[in-house]
């Protein structure tokens, strides 16, 4: 598997640029120099971005969208490898360890 995300993707399963695998690798955006975790699609090539407008919907019940243009970066949250997240480091231990620190 590439380490790159696809030049457009879509959540929306009806679309033909629907990726439900690479979905599942967590896809991050950052659009305008903020990280978004609402975008619906995206394009890179053309720099744009599809977000939900509001709670408003079709006739259909799919969300009604917004295109937004702009300066866009995508890069997979997973980096590939099955288990590589825990083994970058595991919050836990830290906070167990902060944890009694703070009772003494």
């Amino acid at each position: 598997m590439s380490d790159t995300p696809p030049d457009r993707l879509s959540v929306n399963p009806r679309s033909p640029h629907f990726g439900g695998e690479l979905l599942n690798r967590g896809i991050g955006i950052r659009f305008k120099g903020k990280i978004r975790h609402d975008v619906e699609e995206y394009c890179l090539s053309e720099g744009w971005i599809r977000v939900a407008a509001g709670k408003s919907r079709d006739r259909f019940g799919q969300p009604m969208t917004i295109k937004m243009t702009g300066p866009l970066e995508a890069w997979f949250e997973d980096v590939g490898e099955p288990g590589a997240a825990a083994s970058d480091g595991d919050p836990a231990p830290e906070a167990s360890e902060e944890t009694a620190s703070a009772k003494d």
